[in-house]
């Protein structure tokens, strides 16, 4: 076996093994029964790598576990990087996580805007290279730009240049153009893989259902006819100008839109939860569900493959997200049983 191969075959292990650590329904189920606060959440999942590594922080308020819940995901990619992963894989974890330096992009063009404070994700270069303290604290787009040019990142800055901070329109189109520049990084990467065929169709996907939540949300809050919401490009069975056209029409319509795609059942789930509890949640609820099973059954099984590091990463995000919900609502005493609807796990 040459040197690369051993790599893979290395990294594609530890990926599985760490997919085996995680936290599963069974810890769900275990917490909705049995906890009735952070801590004990805590205990449940202590045979979790996740778990493992919270117990020995200092936690006693939901910001201590959120705070830390970031640092350990920072600590995973560092992680990699001391594993010699494959080059390919490193690449891909980079360009995936740069994912949070366009959410702190939006995060700082929406305090010039609104002049409204609000955190920032601590991961990402940005965050590496220590300018998100700077980041939020910009009051200026040539300050944002600046930052971004020292952090490798001037194909976003020149972007920003061109968006009237004082314009909440202009804000929320330069939002999705920046999205869809990392979105189109990540495809153009992609191919270059192996597996890259696989690891293409995945975000096309992921591009599709997060148009699809949108489109979803805004018809069951009578929104629709939607003119001026912004859509994601680089779909994979729904480009924009289809998009554009669901956004003006009724759930019903929507549902029979869809039925030779592979998003007609989780319409009709959405379709039917709104109708049996009135609550527009059901869209991300239900999308996230089918999005996890979807993405499970294409890159799961695969081993030896670039793919394994994406389904880590999405793994190790809905992780964050679960543990972040699971907290929050523990710390506001928000009934246990409410979590399992809630919450996506393995």
């Amino acid at each position: 076996m040459n040197l690369i191969s051993a790599r893979y075959a290395f990294i594609s292990a530890y990926l599985k093994g760490e997919e085996a650590r995680g936290i599963t329904s069974g810890h769900i189920g275990e917490i909705v029964q049995r906890s009735a606060n952070m801590q004990d959440a805590l205990e449940i999942i202590r045979d979790t790598d996740i778990g493992e590594y919270l117990l020995d922080q200092p936690i006693k308020t939901f910001d201590d576990a959120d705070e830390y819940l970031w640092i350990y995901m920072d600590e995973c990619l560092k992680r990699l990087e001391r594993f010699k992963t494959p080059p390919d894989m490193l690449r891909m974890a980079s360009l995936y996580v740069e994912k949070y330096d366009v959410l702190n992009i939006r995060i700082a063009l929406r305090i010039l805007s609104r002049r409204e404070l609000s955190s920032m994700v601590p991961l990402g270069a940005i965050h590496n290279r220590g300018y998100l303290k700077e980041m939020s604290a910009a009051r200026e787009r040539e300050e944002i730009s600046g930052i971004l040019a020292r952090c490798d990142l001037g194909d976003y800055g020149r972007l920003i240049m061109d968006i009237k901070e004082k314009d909440r329109q202009a804000v929320s189109e330069g939002e999705i153009r920046l999205q869809n520049i990392h979105h189109q990084k990540l495809l153009e990467a992609f191919k270059d893989m192996d597996d890259g065929d696989l690891l293409v169709k995945t975000f096309r996907i992921i591009i599709d259902l997060a148009n699809l939540q949108t489109v979803f949300r805004l018809s069951l809050g009578g929104g629709y006819p939607a003119t001026g919401v912004q859509v994601l490009s680089g779909g994979r069975m729904l480009p924009e100008n289809t998009i554009r056209e669901l956004l003006t029409l009724k759930m019903t319509e929507i549902t029979g839109r869809l039925e030779n795609t592979g998003y007609h059942m989780m319409a009709q789930d959405v379709s039917k939860s709104y109708e049996r509890d009135g609550k527009i949640t059901a869209s991300d609820k239900i999308t996230e569900k089918h999005k996890f099973r979807l993405l499970k059954d294409l890159l799961s099984p695969r081993v030896l493959s670039s793919s394994n590091m994406l389904w880590y990463l999405l793994l190790k995000e809905l992780e964050i997200r679960n543990l972040r919900l699971t907290f929050k609502m523990l710390s506001d005493g928000i009934p246990a049983a409410e979590i399992q609807d809630l919450v996506i796990a393995a």
